[in-house]
C-alpha cells in the first residue's frame, strides 16, 4: 500500500502564504524548493508527510 507523495508544507514569513512542495520534485525545483511562489521568500517549515485533508489550506506549488 502506498501513501502517495510526501509533501513538505511551509508558511511564508513575509506574506503569510501557505504552500507545499512534493518532496520527490526537490531536484526539479533546485534552489527554489521551499520558497514562496508569490513573493520568493524562504518559507518556514511547518510539517511533512503524505497528503491529508488538513493540508487543503496549503497551495501546491507546480513547476
Amino acid at each position: 500500500m502506498t501513501w502517495g507523495p510526501q509533501m513538505m508544507c511551509y508558511t511564508c514569513p513575509k506574506c503569510g502564504h501557505k504552500f507545499k512542495y512534493e518532496l520527490d520534485r526537490m531536484q526539479e525545483f533546485g534552489e527554489d524548493f521551499g520558497k514562496c511562489p508569490k513573493c520568493g521568500a524562504e518559507g518556514t517549515f511547518d510539517h511533512d508527510g503524505p497528503r491529508r485533508a488538513a493540508d487543503d489550506i496549503y497551495e501546491e506549488v507546480d513547476a
